[in-house]
């Protein structure tokens, strides 16, 4: 028995266990706690604040007699409003008999519909909120890239990178690329996405108010500028910095040239040559095929999971404070917008209903993240968040969706559903949930 195989595997798993329950407690508490905080702006009173279900393990009460606990089974939490029977947020008949006026007013149920409603749509709201916070917090730790293409740090590659003394260093503006003027990034960004497979490439830099010629590498070496959670790089363990050297015997000066390696072999196995920190060696991993948004709807293309970058990050500056809530919005907007159309992608068929995951697939993309560092993690974090956010605003009876339907229905009735439509309504509900929540563990337990 390969026993240091079997411990290693061990801690990878409860490495994944611990990410996930981290990232899901932190966006249950906050998810839950939109709804208490609103609930309690709104006069309606909060008995039980529970982060967990099951077994408590902690709790105290507060001083507005709100009960704040820690629950065995750390899969989800709840907030249970006065006159709530359940977390379910169902009427309590025998704790809302006997209520005077102004006790009924404290209750979810007794409350006016816009306190109910705001109360509820709470929740998706905060964790959207998440989400903005989170993309602000990166955008304000990473900078923005000059306007100008300005050598930032530059990543260690095996290649040659100078000829005859001279060679990139940061702080350098690049003026010209083979020749070619790079007036700014859009235009550096176009010159470097035309130059084919090359071991070396001519720049012209400005250093000091004197313009140099130096002889580098490619600029978009066959470097991983980031590894992608659950995928086969992942798995066979690439890291963000290792240098892909060749591909399938196939020598490679840039990125661009491996993924019509990877295309041409359509799904079979691609054997790698890989630098690491001075340290050669050989890899082999299988790629996935995957489903990837593009301008017009998805694409499906095999992938091995890797990102490729610049030989250099672009020196950067820090953005003002209107400009980085822009971008975070901009950056909320495009993977909100993007997760919807996956999933009306999937309703029609035009693409795998395998992009769907459940919670173990949730799971081992946080704990992969958590692998790649804080940024990462902190990143999945925040998509996780909004996805989360957006599920709990559909249309179906348990969810926050239904709950609103609900309250649009007693707004145009004026009367909420009957007690009898709303158990039909609700059992109806947890059916769909639990049945979407059965095909999503399929999905991670027979997808690839």
């Amino acid at each position: 028995m390969d026993f240091l195989g079997l411990v290693s595997g061990a801690g990878g798993f409860l490495w994944t266990v611990v990410s996930f329950i981290v990232a899901l407690s932190i966006i249950v508490f906050v998810h839950e706690y939109g709804h208490y905080i609103i609930g309690r702006w709104t006069g309606i009173h909060a008995e039980v604040f529970s982060l967990g279900f099951g077994p408590v393990l902690y709790s105290r009460v507060d001083r507005r007699g709100t009960r704040w606990q820690v629950a065995a089974l750390p899969f989800g939490g709840y907030v249970k409003f006065m006159g709530d029977a359940d977390a379910s947020s169902r009427r309590d008949e025998g704790a809302m008999t006997g209520l005077s006026k102004q006790e009924l007013r404290h209750t979810m149920h007794g409350a006016p519909l816009w306190a109910r409603a705001l109360t509820v749509l709470a929740g998706p709201v905060f964790n959207f909120i998440l989400t903005i916070v989170v993309f602000i917090g990166v955008v304000a730790w990473t900078g923005v890239a000059l306007d100008k293409p300005v050598v930032g740090e530059m990543r260690a590659v095996p290649f040659a990178t100078s000829v005859g003394g001279a060679s990139l260093q940061p702080g350098d503006q690049i003026v010209a690329v083979n020749g070619t003027a790079t007036p700014d990034l859009a235009a550096y960004g176009t010159v470097v996405s035309a130059i084919g497979p090359a071991p070396s490439v001519t720049y012209l830099v400005e250093r000091g108010g004197v313009r140099v010629e130096v002889v580098g590498p490619h600029p978009m070496p066959p470097i991983a500028a980031s590894v992608q959670p659950q995928s086969a790089a992942m798995d066979a363990g690439l890291k963000p910095g290792d240098v892909i050297l060749s591909a399938n015997g196939q020598a490679v000066s840039s990125f661009a040239q491996l993924p019509p390696i990877v295309k041409a072999l359509d799904g079979a196995p691609v054997a790698l040559q890989v630098w690491r920190a001075g340290e050669t060696f050989d890899l082999t991993l299988t790629p996935r095929r995957r489903d990837l948004p593009t301008e017009t709807g998805f694409e499906t293309r095999w992938l091995i999971g890797l990102s490729g970058g610049l030989l250099f990050e672009f020196e950067a500056r820090q953005p003002g404070p209107l400009e980085t809530v822009g971008l975070a919005l901009d950056q909320t907007w495009y993977v909100a917008t993007t997760s919807l159309s996956g999933l009306w992608h999937i309703a029609t068929g035009a693409i795998s209903s395998c992009n769907i995951s459940g919670p173990i697939g949730m799971a081992e993309v946080m704990g992969d993240a958590a692998r790649s560092g804080l940024e990462t993690f902190v990143q999945m974090l925040a998509v996780l968040s909004l996805g989360i956010g957006l599920l709990n605003l559909f249309p179906i009876p348990v969810l926050d969706g239904g709950h609103l339907v609900f309250h649009v229905w007693e707004a145009a009735t004026g009367k909420p559903p009957s007690d009898k439509a709303l158990q039909v309504l609700m059992s109806v509900g947890l059916a769909l949930l639990l049945s979407l929540m059965v095909f999503a563990i399929s999905n991670d337990l027979f997808c690839t």
